[in-house]
């Protein structure tokens, strides 16, 4: 084997490992998850056990694959544009609720424990709020693929009819929650859609 030919391997096996843990150090896995108990699977369906959880949240008056600069404004309340200028660590999922007749558009960051449980930062963006999500029961199914009008369309009709033929009675709109950086590919995306339940 040709010197050429070692060096190129060499160099190839090093920008492999480097994608890797690059890939690992950003993916979903490194960040905090909200918590939850699972109560029944049922292939991608799933009914769900929440505590009340923190959140900083944002207007947002797009749909989830557009930008209206909502994700930036709590990106920035995280990285330290709040009243005591600490950056508080990002975690999963972000949570969006889509704009309707009855109020505009949700997105929210989940604050993570160690944060909730002592002193929340107060946003310097007067468009950043903090809110409490109470916790309950939710019907949830997940899926695949990049996040858009027919991907959220198709989940939220499968899992409302999952939800009748369980005799499910949903209170209140559904939830879009996302799992992953933008760069994370189609396929291995996590995605979930969560409807309150009665």
């Amino acid at each position: 084997m040709s010197w050429k030919k070692v060096i190129y391997a060499c160099l190839t096996t090093f920008l492999v490992t480097v994608a890797y843990f690059g890939w690992r150090l950003t993916a979903r896995s490194a960040y905090e998850t909200a918590k939850y108990t699972v109560i029944e699977v049922d292939g991608s369906f799933e009914t769900r056990s929440y505590p009340d959880l923190m959140l900083a949240t944002t207007n947002m008056k797009v749909q989830p694959e557009d930008d209206d600069g909502s994700f930036m404004r709590l990106f920035q309340y995280i990285s330290g544009a709040n009243d005591n200028d600490q950056k508080v660590a990002m975690t999963t999922p972000v949570f969006m609720e889509s704009q309707n007749a009855d109020s505009p558009g949700q997105m929210g960051f989940v604050l993570p424990k160690d944060v909730s449980e002592v002193r929340v930062p107060e946003p310097s963006d007067e468009e950043v709020e903090i809110e409490k999500r109470a916790g309950g029961k939710f019907a949830v199914v997940r899926f695949a693929g990049r996040m858009n009008s027919e991907t959220v369309a198709k989940a939220k009709k499968d899992l409302q009819q999952w939800m009748d033929s369980r005799g499910f009675v949903a209170e209140g709109a559904p939830e879009l929650a996302g799992y992953d950086p933008p760069w994370t590919p189609g396929p291995l995306r996590r995605n979930e859609i969560l409807i309150r339940l009665q």
